[in-house]
């Protein structure tokens, strides 16, 4: 009994054993049985489930006694069938419906009465071909005599090609590094135990010398026990130790593989045993098992990697370092500057409160006042009256409280009246003969015409007020915001005097007690990197500020300068300070050195990160100090 059966279904006697002898065939790999009927054909396939066979593949006959298209059709129902080949001989009834089925891949193939000589059997045999190979292709080349055998053999070396490329990629990689070492090893010992003319199993002592730096090198160690040490020169050529390996590595790989001389020097650090290969032997051994090829390939694959893996750490790491480096430098700018920033937050926001809060009364009072406006000026004729008060309070700064009181004692002796006197010199209506010959006639109507007036006045003045602190926010927020934005590493052409500016509007808090004189020289635009020369100007008069006397002197000064052939902007910022004692000078630039009393916030850095900025610029700090009189802090910038 064969594993596979094949089943014929046919009414006709004639035609199942015309049938048979066709396939006989297969008789050698396949059972084959035949039914004439249905009934008979369902009670075939039982027996052939019972005694554990698999139908591989049925022909039926379809006609008026016979409907082989559906019994075909219902195998698939049937677990044991479901995968069967399945061949419908037709006379040519119903041929539509049988396309469809074939179309719909419910049938494999359909002939068409009268067969011609030997089509059944090459019908099934390539029926059967394509069976076996879906479902038994580790098998399939013991039916090669009866099946198709070309296709078989070319299935066959693509299924083991196929293999040997997912073993190779996929087999070794379950295994560890010594793991796979341990198979390569041992291959290569069973290759030399009974042939080992080259005497390439070897035992080194300590310090034996396998590989040179820069010389050739024609072998290749599997190291199977002890350990090994590669070195490399540096730059003065001193060996260092740059890795270690132990059993299970190869040593020479890379030279050995590309034919270029050895990268590093390998020297035995114990007794170590080794194997020793040159070309030739190698591809003796390699020829000799075919599966040492993918092993070691494998292994020398994962010796590159983990040559590759050190690399790429030991220069990520150099480049953390380097990059820690840099942010250290960075976070020392950094700190100072957002340390500074700190500081100045405090006083930017205690001067934002008082024009904001000034906006806020000046926009409420606007309104009641356009309101007012445009409730009265419908039925009074002061719309000239009115412009001109609005036009003077928009640029006139009010009167002081004395000049008003005077004025309105001397109107009041004329016109009799305290209250209108001292609105007509408030308003600025004093002098206007018209206003006031009505008030020498009825005070009343006078007063009246004038507190409508006033209005006009109160909506320029409140005009004035928003524009003014409104500019006063502007000038705040646009200098604050200019220091503390990301550092610009490009250089720009830009005015000098204009980031001085900004960085006082920054400091206007803290010098409201001082006075501040600038004498600015006529300067041409400096190339330099403007946010860094902020932070230069920033500590500078911070530091100055710092040292002012009560209600001191801070002096700003511009000049061109030319030393060594070579012309200059110098920026000068003086204080009137306490000055620094001449041993301390040649340490104010020190990092961390700072002379701030105890309660007084300093870091140390600022002055150095001011020198460093100062140096990159092709430029410097001068200091020159007197005790007790002044310091002056000079930067030298070239043009």
């Amino acid at each position: 009994m064969n594993r596979y059966a094949l089943l014929c279904l046919d009414n006709n006697p004639l035609s199942v054993q015309h049938w048979r002898n066709e396939l006989s065939v297969f008789a050698s790999r396949f059972d084959v049985l035949s039914a004439a009927s249905l009934q008979q054909a369902h009670q075939i396939l039982e027996q052939v489930e019972q005694h554990h066979q698999v139908v591989a593949l049925v022909v039926a006959s379809h006609h008026s006694a016979v409907d082989g298209a559906d019994f075909l059709i219902q195998l698939d129902k049937m677990p044991h069938t479901r995968n069967a080949r399945k061949i419908l001989i037709s006379s040519g009834l119903d041929i539509q419906a049988i396309v469809n089925a074939v179309n719909e891949g419910r049938l494999d193939y359909c002939l068409t009465e009268p067969l011609a000589d030997n089509l059944l059997r090459k019908t099934v045999q390539q029926e059967l071909t394509t069976y076996l190979l879906d479902h038994d292709s580790d098998n399939v080349l013991t039916y090669s005599s009866v099946l198709d055998q070309s296709r078989i053999l070319r299935a066959h070396i693509d299924n083991k090609m196929r293999s040997y490329r997912e073993g190779f990629i996929s087999d070794y990689h379950q295994m560890s590094d010594m793991e796979l070492a341990e198979q390569v090893i041992g291959a290569l010992y069973q290759f030399f135990e009974h042939n080992d003319e080259t005497r390439a199993c070897r035992t080194y002592s300590a310090q034996h010398l396998l590989t040179e730096e820069g010389s050739e090198n024609r072998f290749l160690w599997f190291i199977t026990s002890g350990e090994v040490a590669l070195y490399k020169k540096d730059d003065q050529g001193q060996q260092r130790e740059v890795v270690r390996h132990p059993k299970g590595n190869i040593v020479g790989g890379m030279s050995f593989v590309t034919g270029e001389p050895s990268f590093s020097t390998a020297i035995t650090l114990t007794q170590t045993e080794v194997i020793k290969l040159d070309r030739s032997v190698f591809a003796k051994v390699m020829h000799s098992d075919t599966r040492l090829l993918p092993l070691f390939t494998n292994l020398l694959l994962r010796h590159f990697n983990r040559r590759l893996q050190r690399s790429i750490t030991t220069k990520i790491t150099l480049q953390k370092t380097l990059e820690s480096l840099e942010s250290a430098h960075q976070q020392l700018i950094e700190r100072e500057k957002m340390a500074m920033l700190g500081q100045l937050v405090a006083g930017v926001a205690h001067e934002l409160n008082n024009p904001v809060a000034a906006i806020l009364r000046g926009a409420e009072a606007l309104a009641r006042n356009i309101e007012s406006i445009v409730e009265h000026s419908r039925h009074l004729p002061i719309d000239h009256h009115g412009a001109q008060l609005l036009r003077q309070a928009l640029r006139v700064n009010p009167l002081s409280t004395a000049e008003v009181r005077a004025k309105a004692q001397a109107l009041e002796a004329r016109i009799q009246h305290r209250l209108l006197a001292k609105k007509l010199v408030t308003l600025g209506l004093d002098e206007d003969q018209a206003i006031l010959t009505l008030a020498q006639q009825d005070a009343e109507q006078a007063l009246q015409l004038v507190s409508e007036l006033e209005s006009y006045h109160l909506a320029g003045s409140n005009l004035r007020s928003i524009t003014v602190c409104s500019q006063r926010i502007a000038d705040m927020v646009k200098s604050l915001k200019g220091y503390a934005r990301p550092d610009d590493e490009t250089f720009h052409l830009v005015d000098i005097h204009e980031g001085l500016e900004d960085t006082l509007v920054i400091f206007e808090n803290r010098l409201k007690m001082h006075r501040v004189e600038k004498e600015y020289a006529e300067l041409p635009l400096v190339r330099c990197q403007p946010i860094a020369l902020q932070q230069i100007w920033t500590n500078l008069i911070a530091n100055a500020i710092d040292a002012l006397p009560e209600r001191g002197t801070l002096h700003i000064r511009t000049r061109l300068a030319v030393k060594e052939d070579k012309t200059y902007v110098v920026v000068s910022i003086t204080d009137d300070g306490c000055g620094i004692p001449a041993p301390l000078l040649d340490k104010i630039f020190a990092l961390n050195f700072t002379t701030k009393r105890e309660g007084n916030f300093g870091l140390g850095i600022g002055l150095s990160v001011c020198q460093q900025i100062a140096l990159q610029h092709q430029g410097w700090i001068e200091v020159d100090s007197k005790i007790n009189a002044y310091t002056s802090m000079s930067l030298w910038l070239p043009l």
